[in-house]
């Protein structure tokens, strides 16, 4: 015959069940803590590396853009900075040659050196066209300067070649107001012609003097690798 439990019997097991239940829910609650704890830290440890790497990789680029911007920067400061030097050197080297373009009008002034360099302009065009018969057209100014140099210059022509030449004086065609000396040579066909007045002289020291002058004036260039 079972005995039935009083009241405060049944109020202790009941206290004993509670205290159980309330012990076993701390022991999952804490186990539930500890879990989301470690699940926290690692989702924690994950987000730090992302975002440490994406700020790493945006560094590096933006590292990279400003190295970029700056290698920019220093080849634009470096091609102005060459072409200004290179426009002061070519403004220097026009000024050289028109100083001496300016000074050509002082060759004709001393009349008996001028007169010598006429008579070699004319057998120089006499020997490049080696005909018999040429034609001279000068400054109306140096009309007779330049029949004196025709005569000399027949004379060394025919001891040198061998040769008789007829030159004469074009008076008719003289060359144009403003020309600062020299002589223009036709032909005797009249289809060839030298240009020997002292402009065109001029123009053509320029382009053979020039490297040399550049060389004198600012040194060898150090991008020029061939020499003739």
């Amino acid at each position: 015959m079972s005995m039935s439990l009083t009241d405060d019997q049944v109020a202790g097991e009941l206290k004993k069940m509670i205290a159980f239940i309330k012990q076993e829910a701390q022991e999952k609650a804490r186990e539930i803590q500890i879990k989301a704890d470690e699940e926290f830290a690692i989702e924690k440890s994950r987000l730090v590396r992302s975002e440490t790497v994406a700020i790493d990789t945006q560094f590096e680029r933006k590292h990279k853009q400003a190295e970029l911007s700056q290698q920019i920067a220093r080849s634009n400061v470096t091609n102005k900075t060459r072409l200004k030097v290179l426009s002061v050197r070519q403004e220097l080297l026009e000024s050289i040659f028109e100083d001496a373009r300016k000074s050509l009008t002082q060759i004709s002034s001393e009349k008996e050196k001028y007169s010598k360099v006429v008579e070699r302009l004319i057998l120089e065009g006499a020997y490049a066209l080696a005909e018999s018969k040429i034609s001279i057209r000068s400054r109306k100014a140096d009309f007779e300067l330049v029949k004196n140099a025709i005569k000399s210059a027949s004379a060394s022509y025919k001891e040198r070649v061998g040769q008789d030449i007829i030159i004469t004086l074009d008076e008719a065609n003289q060359l144009a107001e403003g020309c600062s000396g020299g002589v223009y040579i036709i032909s005797g066909s009249g289809r060839i012609d030298i240009n020997n007045t002292l402009e065109e002289r001029l123009k053509i020291l320029e382009d053979e003097a020039l490297p040399a002058v550049r060389n004198t004036l600012f040194g060898p260039s150090p991008n020029r690798k061939f020499y003739d």
